[in-house]
């Protein structure tokens, strides 16, 4: 688990492309906030987090479970949603807006787009 790419992946980097199109000014990865969103702007009120769809198990076909050492993924997984809903609780609590992306959304670039518009409306 220590190889898996933490920030700047391939899906926040479709995230990015999308943005820039529509000409939103953001920061990556802030530090400042909890969780380190992927994506923040403070003054707009605004942030957003790239889930990766195994990691974070979404309802879809990337979201499975590993048949091997099943207990422990278990345990690992449900810690991974607790602490999601926590960062996304204190995101709230400080006055932001957070929309969560899942990785198989980013694969189409022209909806990516126009859910990103819809939310910083």
């Amino acid at each position: 688990m220590a190889k898996v790419k933490q920030s700047r992946t391939t899906p926040e980097d479709r995230v990015a492309v999308a943005l820039r199109d529509i000409g939103v000014s953001y920061r990556r990865n802030v530090r400042t906030l909890p969780g380190k969103p992927d994506f923040a702007n403070r003054s707009r009120g605004w942030a957003i987090q790239v889930h990766g769809c195994f990691w974070h198990q979404h309802n879809c076909s990337r979201g499975t479970m590993p048949s091997h050492n099943r207990e422990a993924w278990v345990r690992k997984f449900a810690g991974n949603r607790a602490r999601d809903e926590m960062v996304e609780n204190r995101l709230r609590g400080l006055g932001l807006r957070v929309l969560t992306v899942w990785e198989c959304e980013t694969k189409d670039a022209e909806r990516l787009r126009r859910v990103l518009e819809t939310y910083l409306e």
